[in-house]
């Protein structure tokens, strides 16, 4: 079990993503000027969900061999993906909430504080074959900050932050559960060929992609669950966060707030 100072080291830097695994490097910009919470979540959600591929390609470790344009449509795919399963299997379970869905699947869910034997820090995981881990220290962190006026009104009354997490890694249960045939594990990208030789190898970002998209399927929230990056990280550190968000302005397009 992680003690809170090792918690402290461990954001320092943050880990990449929502859950940590979006990439093979640590997010570290340090020095950023605070920004007021409720500000930077109604610009963040006010981002369509296409508009963040900048955001989720730099998390692949392949990303410097595409080009834009295959970024976008992968971007598009993905979402499409995530959306197109969720919608299956609620209707093959009869199931409408994340809850449901993982009861119907029978998945192991924990709420433990932190994780194990890691010096990552993680808001969320999946274990082959059925467990998840919803970790609680950073969602008890920003308890304070939910139900402040502007940051209900940005968020809106339909998130369940435990909810949305589960919903993500519920996910990828069902990508591994149709790995034969589902995009994002049948795509692939060429990385050479000589002769009859070649290397085609997957992308795994796309996974994390539809996994966002899933999510907001199944919780019904109306705008992107890369938010949550920003606000989960904000319960450690406000910089952090600020950083994190001046970062996805950017690659959106968009000006940060002063």
């Amino acid at each position: 079990m992680m003690t809170r100072e090792q918690v402290k080291e461990a954001l320092k830097p943050i880990a990449q993503g929502l859950f940590g695994k979006q990439g093979t490097t640590r997010y570290q910009r340090p020095h950023f000027p605070l920004r007021p919470l409720e500000t930077m979540l109604k610009d963040l959600t006010g981002i369509p969900f296409a508009d963040w591929y900048q955001y989720a390609f730099s998390r692949e470790p392949l990303n410097g061999k595409f080009h834009d344009d295959q970024r976008r449509k992968w971007m598009e795919q993905s979402i499409s993906c995530g959306y197109q399963y969720a919608d299956r299997v609620c209707r093959e379970y009869h199931c409408q909430t994340p809850e449901e869905l993982a009861e119907a699947l029978g998945m192991k869910v924990s709420y433990p504080a932190f994780p194990e034997k890691t010096d990552r820090v993680l808001f969320a995981e999946f274990r082959v074959p059925d467990q998840i881990s919803i970790y609680m220290d950073a969602i008890d962190r920003i308890r304070r900050y939910r139900h402040l006026p502007e940051v209900e009104e940005a968020l809106t009354k339909e998130l369940k932050i435990t909810s949305l997490l589960l919903a993500h890694e519920l996910f990828h249960f069902v990508e591994e559960a149709y790995k034969a045939e589902i995009f994002t594990r049948t795509e692939k990208i060429r990385l050479w060929s000589v002769g009859p030789l070649h290397n085609d190898s997957g992308i795994m970002i796309l996974g994390e992609i539809a996994a966002m998209a899933f999510a907001q399927r199944l919780t019904g929230i109306p705008y992107a669950p890369y938010v949550m990056d920003v606000f989960l990280v904000y319960g450690y550190s406000p910089e952090e966060a600020s950083g994190l968000y001046e970062e996805m302005m950017q690659y959106a397009g968009r000006e940060p707030c002063k």
